[in-house]
């Protein structure tokens, strides 16, 4: 499956599930009682990318102030959930080094990669931006932290959940239910293909983060070059 159609499928399923308010509100945004947490290798869009990627949210907001709405400095892609956020993880269960070594391994022959933003998507949960690679770069890259970590005696949950193929950003998740559906899809609709633009991706972050990526609760553990 191409990842146009995935991202193609995804949105019409979402598209459905909001017409049939059948969509998953996350009552844990904003619980102080929410301790999930864990480690990921990410990359981050520039912050052109990112301001064009405000624009449409501040329209967004216009339609639907009571969602969840991506800060600057949260948005990110996931290239491998190293731990996937769980009650309860600490850092200092860890020894980071060792994690930081595996993905050096993993990089040593991988040089820089360009992604584009292009269209937004859907889920249930949310929206996102549809981030499309121009070569083979980022599934190298996976693929090479799931061989490594494999045969790893280290914490790790790589693909547990899923197995992640795309490389999108998610910008929005709902937290409270829609009061303008009908304005909402139209305003969705109307930005499914619209160019946020290009950006090299030349070094990735290893970093401690909360379900959201949110900057308070985010500790950046090691920045990987690319070349």
């Amino acid at each position: 499956m191409s990842l146009k159609t995935h991202y193609d499928l995804l949105f019409n399923d979402a598209v459905e599930s909001i017409k049939n308010d059948t969509y998953s509100i996350d009552s844990l945004i904003e619980s102080p009682s929410d301790k999930r947490f864990g480690i990921t290798l990410l990359a981050r869009p520039p912050i052109e990318i990112k301001e064009a990627i405000q624009e449409f949210l501040n329209e967004v907001k216009i339609v639907e102030p009571k969602q969840y709405y991506y800060n600057n400095t949260d948005i990110h892609i996931t290239v491998m959930s190293i731990i996937s956020c769980y009650n309860g993880f600490q850092l200092q269960h860890v020894n980071i080094e060792d994690y930081i070594h595996l993905i050096n391994e993993s990089l040593k022959t991988i040089t820089s990669f360009k992604i584009s933003f292009e269209g937004i998507t859907a889920a249930s949960s949310g929206l996102m931006i549809q981030g499309f690679m121009e070569d083979n770069t980022l599934n190298l890259v996976r693929n090479n932290l799931r061989k490594t970590f494999k045969t790893s005696h280290l914490e790790q949950s790589i693909d547990k959940r899923y197995t992640i193929q795309t490389a999108h950003a998610t910008v929005l998740r709902f937290k409270a239910p829609l009061n303008n559906k009908s304005e909402f899809l139209k305003l969705i609709e109307r930005y499914r293909t619209h160019n946020f633009g290009t950006f090299e991706v030349d070094n990735l972050e290893l970093v401690f983060n909360d379900w959201y990526q949110r900057k308070k609760f985010v500790k950046k553990l090691h920045k990987f070059n690319l070349y």
